[in-house]
């Protein structure tokens, strides 16, 4: 029987821990996800839909529940929510994007060991009837190196685990601090100073198309013949068809993989080899994992119905954020990113600033928003307004949020400013403009500037004198891209200047580096600010 109280769907199995995380305040629905027709007879009135994987949800499930205002996903893929579909309908989108951390920790350290003693095959063997000691012997990770390569929420968490067992810790991470390093006992290396030096290598890194195939042949063959390969983190990240062949010619010693290019896999060449452990994908695949996850959604789903800010929203802010402010939590995430692109090093420092008549208001909102956009093409996490504080924290940055009514020429300005341990500063300046809130970009690193944000910018600093603008022109116009806006702003005192292109797609590989060289530029950033879906 319907009541007064917002109404819940539960379209899976979920544990009794995650109802009792909602509360009495709502009516609790189970229905059947696999059915769609049950589920949308059930979404007819529904204000919040609960979802592991079996539920797909998609612009037609999206279209029969009107009042709906949030899909929870407990878990942290969301392959099966049309992100952009609920956006488009106004439907927040929540998952646990921290849930799984430990249980994809202790998986990477289960394949360590299990590597390590060749426990897999001895196991298969004996089970067979075959009782063969001398074949299967191991080794002892004591005194071994383990090679880190993301030191993030995951890698952090291994990195402390692995030290436990005697192991020496090399990192490579270009977004954490030393000191942070230090505090974990990891000492931060290159990538191929890590590659020649490691006895194990575990990556866990973000999926992006700079880290895609990451350890592929020149990796492989920088590395100790013995030296064993884990990922537990995304599927692509070590690039199959290279793994068989380092394999096979002996250029490593072993791998274990638990995520792949393309799920389900069940036929790799790789997977007959005897020093290779291979598993389905069980990252998030614990009890505890499942349980944190429908925990956190459902306090999630509490917060959403509620009108508050929505931590773990992926496609919206969320919340009880001023009108005024709302439309400055894009901008900000995106300035975030542009400063992670200029910013030549680690940051240890992090200062975001409103300026204006927002000053006034709550504009917490736009710190989280500003720590997300700086992290959310570095690490391998999904990143969200509830964990990017985290992030930094783990990181040893420090963070504050200033306001001042002082502006200048603009009716509001936001700031991202960030610090590095040698003392550099960066700083990127946005606002909104005219009656559609159009996004642009007005300073970068004490450059005054005003350019809108658009998805694909390229930017250089460089010394100030004629024929550069043609130089940037003419090298892109080779390679087929289109210059969409530019600016270049001059600085006299320095006799420098810096230069903003809007171009219609990323550059190919190497194009950046080439313009660098050509005009002899002192900073020269890509920044992709494409929707993430």
């Amino acid at each position: 029987m319907s009541t007064n109280r917002p109404v819940v769907v539960l379209a899976e199995e979920l544990s009794p821990a995650t109802v009792e995380a909602l509360g009495p305040d709502f009516e609790i629905r189970q229905s059947d996800g696999t059915d769609r027709d049950r589920l949308a007879a059930d979404l007819a009135d529904a204000h919040a839909l609960m979802v592991r994987s079996a539920t797909t949800v998609d612009a037609e499930v999206l279209a029969q529940a009107p009042r709906l205002k949030v899909v929870a996903r407990a878990g942290v893929g969301l392959d099966n929510v049309d992100i952009s579909a609920a956006t488009e309908a106004g439907v927040m989108v929540v998952n646990a994007p921290t849930s799984n951390i430990v249980s994809a920790a202790e998986l990477t350290c289960a394949h360590i060991l299990g590597l390590a003693r060749n426990i897999p095959p001895a196991t298969a063997a004996l089970k067979a009837g075959e009782w063969k000691r001398s074949k299967y012997a191991g080794l002892e990770l004591q005194d071994k190196v383990l090679g880190v390569i993301g030191l993030g929420r995951i890698g952090g968490l291994v990195a402390e685990r692995m030290k436990a067992f005697g192991m020496e810790i090399v990192a490579y991470d270009p977004y954490v601090t030393s000191a942070r390093a230090h505090q974990l006992g990891a000492q931060l290396l290159s990538l191929e100073e890590l590659y020649e030096r490691a006895d194990v290598v575990t990556i866990h890194m973000p999926k992006t198309p700079e880290t895609l195939g990451m350890l592929g042949a020149a990796a492989f063959e920088r590395m100790k013949d013995s030296a064993y390969v884990v990922n537990v983190a995304r599927g692509g990240l070590v690039d199959e068809d290279a793994l068989e062949q380092a394999l096979q010619a002996g250029s490593i010693g072993g791998a274990a993989i638990d995520v792949y290019a393309s799920e389900p896999s069940t036929h790799l060449p790789f997977f007959s080899r005897e020093n290779v452990v291979v598993t389905p994908h069980l990252g998030a695949s614990t009890a505890e994992a499942q349980e944190k996850a429908g925990v956190s959604v459902a306090k999630s789903v509490r917060l959403a119905l509620a009108g508050e800010l929505v931590p773990d929203a992926v496609n919206v802010a969320g919340g009880a954020i001023d009108e005024l402010v709302r439309p400055g939590i894009p901008l900000i995430e995106k300035l975030g990113r542009v400063l992670t692109a200029v910013g030549s090093d680690a940051f240890t420092d992090v200062e975001t600033e409103a300026a204006g008549e927002i000053a006034e208001l709550n504009v917490d909102a736009l710190q989280l928003a500003a720590l997300k956009g700086l992290f959310t093409d570095v690490v391998s996490e999904q990143v969200s307004y509830v964990n990017a504080p985290v992030l930094a924290e783990q990181r040893g940055i420090t963070t504050r949020l200033t306001t001042t009514p002082d502006v200048g020429d603009y009716r509001n300005a936001l700031t991202v400013r960030g610090a590095t341990s040698s003392g550099a500063q960066f700083e990127v300046r946005g606002t909104l403009t005219g009656p559609k809130q159009v996004e642009k970009i007005i300073g970068i690193n004490g450059y005054d500037l005003e350019i809108p944000l658009t998805e694909h910018l390229v930017i250089f600093e460089y010394a100030d004198r004629p024929g550069v603008v043609g130089a940037l022109g003419r090298i892109l116009g080779q390679h087929g891209l289109n210059i969409g806006g530019m600016q270049v702003s001059q600085s006299t005192k320095e006799e420098r200047a810096l230069a903003v292109l809007a171009v219609d797609a990323a550059l190919p590989t190497g194009v950046l580096d080439e313009i660098a060289d050509e005009v002899g530029a002192a900073l020269a950033a890509e920044v992709d600010l494409e929707e993430r879906g």
